[in-house]
């Protein structure tokens, strides 16, 4: 086996509650727990005590994620760790209501001042150690860039309370969300400062823009490193076939998982501050952070750079995946 010291990286894994606050979300590999609000909330309060114990200092959820955002103010209220930096964000509403097999949208989206007064009333709490606060999701026609009054009010938090302003971007228009969201400016400067973009092995379309965000010192918070699960063998993804190969070889030659490969080829191609992990239990965060302990030769992050998806068609089979 060979073996490689890693030298130190400015890229910190962080902790995404998307499916820590829910019993259902958007993954294929998922691991089983008993999908009760009680079970959930334990286990949330053990993931979160373990990623501090980990080295874990970067926190990152939405009220849309079930009752992620309220585990994540209860574990903060009763730690009050001073070295954490935590990020939420606004825009969308959780509807399942923890209902398993829920057939309608699980979340809906709502870019107005008035989701933003609500949704902002409820996260302040986590203040001092929030540090960034993000439109949920923001897309070309959700209205946000265009709304006067909810761009004003965000800058009016950013002035009150010293945090950036961000956006987090999913489909196949990231970049063009991103360019929007750089123009937008309240009093003479700008509004946005940071960007939680989707890129990964298959998901690349971002890679020069978020190069030019990080050379203008922007913040950039990497999700869905995983691609929701499909980085992990599966019949049903034939096209990856390739790149299963491949990632089963570095994963062998360097000891670890799949997960921890495809979460370092984002440190190694890109280096953001943040790549944020998406686990459900202690065991998976700390296969994630598996990713710290090595680093990728030149030549094997240009062949996974060829795995590479079309844009489109990425995000097309994104959709189709099932809520479980």
């Amino acid at each position: 086996m060979k073996i490689i010291i890693a030298m130190p990286k400015q890229t910190q894994i962080g902790l995404g509650l998307a499916a820590i606050g829910r019993p259902e979300y958007i993954n294929i590999k998922k691991e089983e727990i008993a999908q009760s609000e009680t079970v959930f909330r334990a286990n949330a309060m053990q993931v979160l005590d373990d990623a501090y114990r980990f080295g874990v200092r970067y926190f990152d959820v939405a009220p849309s994620y079930g009752k992620g955002e309220q585990f994540l103010i209860d574990w903060h209220t009763l730690r009050s760790y001073p070295d954490v930096n935590l990020s939420t964000k606004w825009g969308y509403t959780y509807m399942a209501n923890w209902e398993l097999g829920y057939r309608g949208k699980h979340e809906i989206k709502e870019h107005s001042l008035s989701k933003l007064q609500e949704q902002w009333e409820v996260s302040q709490v986590l203040l001092p150690e929030l540090k960034i606060y993000q439109v949920h999701s923001a897309t070309l026609d959700s209205g946000i860039f265009t709304n006067t009054e909810a761009l004003q009010e965000l800058h009016r938090i950013k002035k009150k309370t010293g945090m950036q302003i961000g956006v987090s971007t999913s489909g196949a228009n990231q970049v063009e969300i991103i360019e929007m969201a750089l123009k937008v400016q309240v009093e003479g400067e700008p509004l946005f400062t940071s960007f939680q973009v989707t890129y990964n092995v298959f998901e690349q379309s971002t890679f020069k823009i978020l190069n030019q965000l990080l050379s203008d010192n922007k913040t950039v918070i990497i999700k869905e490193a995983l691609a929701n699960g499909r980085v992990f063998e599966n019949k049903d993804f034939p096209k990856y076939s390739e790149a299963y190969t491949y990632f089963k070889f570095l994963a062998k030659q360097y000891n670890v998982g799949i997960d921890a490969v495809a979460i370092r080829f984002i440190i190694d191609s890109l280096e953001p501050q943040v790549v944020l992990s998406g686990a459900l239990t202690s065991d998976q965060l700390q296969d994630n952070l598996k990713a710290l302990s090595f680093q990728l030769t030149e030549a094997e992050r240009h062949q996974l750079q060829i795995f590479a998806s079309e844009t489109e068609s990425y995000w097309a089979e994104r959709s189709a995946l099932a809520w479980r």
